[in-house]
């Protein structure tokens, strides 16, 4: 017998292939009746990123904004891509819509976070895509590759759509 999927993490980094990939979340939130827990993760800055706007950006609280900008910049794509989305979803699939736990955007290390997020909301799977185009199509991008090489629970990867 199957595990029941109670809970899915559906991890995005706001790529245009993330709106196909949430397409399968719900779609297997519509089929279980399971909650989804949205996550993307704001890259953490390198070091270097940090003392190049240390070095080039002197006040301290211009330098503060900048940082809290990345993740409010990225809370407004994912606001305004999720109402988007939920205008244009088939009437059928509208209820998937309450179906949606949580909403997080965080500023961290990607395959960490979506890791202990999982792990944190006791989720039964991940939904991600990747966004290879090309050659690298045939391969699973870094964050996609090591989420799904470290999981412990299924991990759905949703490559790029053929159009």
């Amino acid at each position: 017998m199957l595990p029941d999927i109670r809970s899915i993490l559906y991890a995005t980094d706001l790529s245009d292939n993330a709106v196909h990939a949430f397409r399968y979340a719900v779609l297997l939130a519509k089929k279980t009746g399971a909650r989804i827990h949205i996550l993307h993760v704001v890259e953490k800055l390198s070091n270097d990123a940090k003392i190049t706007l240390q070095s080039y950006v002197l006040e301290e609280r211009e330098r503060e904004r900048i940082l809290y900008e990345r993740v409010d910049k990225a809370r407004e794509i994912l606001t305004r891509r999720l109402r988007e989305f939920w205008e244009q979803v088939e009437p059928e699939n509208l209820m998937v819509k309450d179906q949606i736990a949580s909403v997080d955007v965080c500023e961290s290390f990607p395959v960490e976070e979506i890791l202990r997020k999982a792990g944190e909301l006791e989720c039964d799977m991940i939904v991600m895509g990747t966004h290879e185009k090309g050659l690298m199509r045939t391969f699973l991008g870094s964050v996609a590759k090591s989420v799904l090489n470290s999981s412990r629970i299924p991990t759905f990867i949703v490559p790029l759509p053929a159009e």
